[in-house]
């Protein structure tokens, strides 16, 4: 069965030397085996070298496209130093480039990569009263977490002695391999499959991590939060998150801080709010009441004749800021409370008052009533 060649790259029977090259090229990196470990690529990068070899010739070429054969045919004897590639600008060239653009500069084998690596991170979160959030609290956090095996602190290995220098790249973690093809000697530089490019070989694998380097362990963390942080601030410690791969530092802990709201107290920025209630006649004559505050108590002096939700400023009395420069005030409210039960005495002294006053204290007339009478 005559070979399509022309569909073996891809191309065009009208393509020039540089589109087959740079089919060949994209083939290659497609079926190369150190890239492909599937069973069949050998067999597809041996048919594109096939299939190159004889379209990058201009003779083959023409008598492949008229005869629909070459003289001479793709075999693993072919002698391609003998074929004169100059046309394609390369006689030799390296496969390195194809690695840095697969893998990113790294190698990774089977999932797991044996150079160092950094650990993950690991996210936390906890939850705070105001009274600690403008005091500042000790939490302790509890969380699973990878660490490194303390038997064989990492390394995987049973004892030192079972780490050895791999035989197969001596040591340095990277492998070479050298392949003929259409093109010139293609020299592929790639990780060391037999090591996965750690340069070291475990003969004897620790018993208590499986050679692994890390365990799965329950820590308990103390974590300090200071004074006047903010709902949802996150704090960061660093290096308490996962153990690294392989010598790799560890990563970090993310501990967001919730604070629970307030039966009291509403926090803006630094400083608190309070509604207070005042009676009648505190208001009229003025007082000294009792404010709670978030250190214990405090004293406050109503003026006479305050009104409702008159806002009075405590100074000082909020959270202190978490650059610790200052601190915030509270700010209390006053609400004027209306008496609710009266006896017979306490309405006829009020009818009285409002008469002295000029009012109606009548109470069969609403307000609605009375702005319509005005109008």
């Amino acid at each position: 069965m005559v070979k399509d060649y022309y569909k073996t790259l891809g191309v065009e029977k009208n393509a020039s030397k540089d589109d087959i090259k740079k089919a060949y090229k994209k083939l290659a990196k497609k079926y190369h085996p150190d890239l492909n470990k599937d069973s069949s690529a050998t067999d597809k990068f041996k048919e594109i070298n096939e299939a190159a070899s004889v379209l990058a010739d201009d003779k083959k070429r023409a008598q492949y496209d008229q005869f629909g054969s070459a003289e001479t045919s793709f075999s693993p004897g072919f002698d391609f130093n003998k074929f004169d590639f100059s046309d394609f600008g390369f006689g030799r060239f390296d496969f390195g480039s194809i690695f840095d653009d697969l893998f990113g500069g790294g190698f990774s084998f089977g999932g797991q990569s044996r150079r160092p690596r950094r650990g993950s991170d690991l996210m936390y979160e906890t939850e705070i009263t105001l009274h600690e959030a403008a005091k500042g609290v000790k939490k302790k956090v509890e969380l699973p977490r990878m660490e490194v095996c303390p038997d064989c602190k990492g390394s995987g290995a049973f004892s030192e002695s079972d780490i050895k220098t791999c035989d197969n790249c001596n040591g340095r973690g990277m492998a070479s391999t050298t392949r003929r093809t259409p093109f010139g000697v293609i020299s592929t530089t790639s990780g060391c499959r037999k090591c996965a490019g750690s340069g070291k070989i475990v003969e004897k694998e620790c018993e208590k991590c499986d050679g692994k380097g890390k365990i799965k362990k329950h820590v308990t963390i103390d974590v300090s939060i200071p004074e006047g942080i903010e709902n949802g601030s996150t704090l960061r410690l660093q290096g308490e998150g996962q153990a690294g791969d392989i010598g790799g530092p560890a990563g970090n802990l993310y501990v967001v801080v919730r604070i629970k709201p307030h039966k009291v107290f509403e926090r803006v920025g630094d400083d608190i709010y309070i509604e207070v209630p005042i009676s009648f006649t505190q208001a009229v004559f003025g007082s000294e009441i009792t404010v709670p505050t978030l250190d214990s108590k405090a004293q406050l002096k109503i003026p006479k004749h305050t009104q409702t939700d008159t806002l009075f400023r405590m100074k000082g009395k909020g959270i202190p800021n978490l650059n610790g420069r200052s601190k915030g005030n509270q700010f209390v409210k006053v609400v004027v409370q209306t008496p609710e039960k009266l006896n017979k005495k306490q309405k006829d002294l009020l009818k009285e008052f409002a008469k002295l006053s000029g009012e109606d204290a009548r109470p069969d007339k609403g307000f609605f009533e009375k702005l319509k009478d005005a109008f």
